[in-house]
């Protein structure tokens, strides 16, 4: 979206699940002042009944364009789109599952045609679209298909630690199907030019780690390293990458190399993420390259227990909204 220099990038926002903190942690998220036109896509009656639940301030418009104006506390733009069942905190109802898939399809393909600059996606709770009749594996495979983008990477950070991914919802026995140098190549081609577009990180230091224990042990716990992966980094390297390992995942997360690097790639999704989150959870957001869009999302779930308490803890929701704005600002300037 082309803008004035007065004017404000306009983010949407989608809850996620109803039932979920995802409608809590927006309606906290809107009580600050953000250098932002935030635009919350989601049902206002849901916002409205919890705002009352959590004693929130809530004064509601509907958002029809981008106006430019910054986000001022207790007021939310609203695109609504219903619930097709009303349903209270923690109670999942398959029948919302289209509502929520409806909001993420707005978003993205809002921004697809300029009318939002960036989008960021609260917790979805990813069993109930299924037990819906509705195959879904995750937020980056369906905005992928609405995007028409053929691989999209994602990439958790937090401060301190960027983890990105080669695989990532894939059952654990079919994950090194996967491992391919078109997928291994492809993958930190995107994260090579993701963090130099959108992070101004000009010459990205990216290590990168084995698939098997000890990577490999020199083909002796596997031949993935020495057939796939150190073939790939070979290639790219001669392409003017600066690219690292493949080293044992039980030992890049250590100060010698994280320091060094401005993102580590993980072959698979429980190689990678359970470190980024332990070292930041509740403090993470994960941004998906890759797609001809900027998408960033919060890193934790739909905490059922905890909606309408007043206990969900906004932080990072905040972070990927803050992070999509430096994102749509570093591209703009």
């Amino acid at each position: 979206m082309s803008k004035d220099k007065n004017s404000y990038p306009c983010i949407a926002i989608t809850p996620g699940e109803p039932a979920g903190i995802g409608p809590d942690i927006c309606l906290q998220l809107a009580q600050q002042a953000l250098a932002a036109e935030l635009v919350f896509i989601a049902d206002p009656v849901l916002l409205r009944e919890r705002a009352h639940q959590l004693k929130l301030a809530c004064h509601i418009e509907q958002w029809q364009r981008p106006t430019g104006q910054s986000q001022q506390p207790g007021k939310l733009f609203v695109k609504p789109i219903s619930r097709a069942d009303p349903n209270h905190c923690g109670e999942l109802k398959t029948e919302n599952a289209n509502y929520v898939l409806a909001t993420i399809k707005e978003a993205a393909l809002g921004c697809l045609t300029e009318k939002y600059d960036a989008m960021v996606t609260g917790p979805i709770q990813k069993s109930i679209i299924n037990e819906a009749g509705i195959h879904f594996s995750g937020h980056t495979e369906f905005i992928a298909e609405l995007t028409q983008s053929g691989h999209p990477v994602m990439m958790l950070a937090t401060q301190g630690l960027r983890v990105a991914l080669v695989t990532t919802h894939v059952p654990v026995a079919q994950i090194s199907q996967h491992i391919t140098q078109d997928n291994v190549s492809h993958t930190l081609q995107q994260l090579h030019q993701g963090l130099i577009h959108y992070f101004g990180i000009q010459q990205p230091n990216i290590y990168v780690c084995g698939l098997n224990p000890h990577a490999g042990e020199q083909g002796h716990l596997g031949s993935e390293e020495i057939e796939i992966i150190e073939p790939v980094l070979h290639q790219l390297r001669a392409q003017g990458m600066k690219l690292y390992g493949p080293f044992a995942a039980d030992t890049i997360f250590t100060a010698k190399y994280m320091d060094q690097a401005d993102v580590i790639l993980a072959m698979y999704h429980d190689q990678g993420l359970p470190v980024l989150k332990y070292k930041g959870f509740g403090q993470a957001i994960n941004v998906t390259l890759g797609l001809p869009i900027i998408r960033t999302s919060v890193d934790h779930g739909t905490a059922l227990e905890l909606a309408g308490t007043g206990q969900a803890n906004p932080a990072s929701l905040q972070l990927a909204v803050t992070t999509a704005i430096n994102m749509v600002n570093q591209i703009s300037t």
